[in-house]
């Protein structure tokens, strides 16, 4: 058995003006306030001596480590990053950004917003673009049912409201890149 792993499928590239903000300032903590304390921490450990058995050393080591990880994760993820301010040009149909509410066929009812990979779990109800469900959902309009496979089975939903924040104004961050995903 070969220990290959096909790489995992990319994830979406779009992302709210709000999830933006929020990972430039996970970055921002990191490189500028995280990371120098740690540094300065594993200095101090170091410079106690032996550092084979130093565990303020070998886990400040780790941690460094791992912010490093992370702030060039982040890097590379906000550099191709597309940002979405701009409203859809047709708002009665699911786009990235929408918030909507679907009900089942037992009558009860979700609230979902589609939002990108990187901050569905920052947004409440958030849900990526990239799952089944958001899947199933974009480009469709008010009162369309949409199925979905699920392990139990396949569940319908209709869509009984779709809405947009209105928060989020166009040309409301600096961005080259900011787009309407509904065309």
């Amino acid at each position: 058995m070969s220990r290959y792993r096909p790489p995992p499928p990319q994830s979406s590239k779009y992302i709210t003006p709000a999830g933006e903000r929020r990972l430039r300032a996970e970055l921002e903590e990191l490189w500028r306030i995280e990371r120098p304390r740690v540094t300065a921490a594993v200095s101090a450990a170091a410079a106690q001596g032996d550092r084979s058995e130093n565990a303020d050393y070998t886990y400040g080591k780790r941690r460094l480590r791992e912010i490093d990880a992370r702030v060039r994760h982040l890097r590379k993820r906000l550099e191709g990053m597309v940002v979405v301010s701009a409203p859809p040009s047709d708002p009665r149909r699911v786009f990235f950004g929408a918030r909507v509410t679907l009900e089942t066929s037992a009558g009860q009812t979700h609230a979902y917003r589609i939002v990108g990979p990187d901050e569905f779990d920052q947004e409440p109800g958030g849900i990526s673009m990239d799952a089944p469900l958001a899947k199933a959902l974009l480009g469709k309009a008010l009162d369309t049912e949409v199925s979905v496979a699920l392990v139990g089975g396949t569940q319908t939903y209709t869509i009984v409201a779709i809405e947009y924040p209105p928060g989020e104004v166009p040309g409301s961050g600096r961005h080259d890149s900011t787009r309407n995903l509904s065309e």
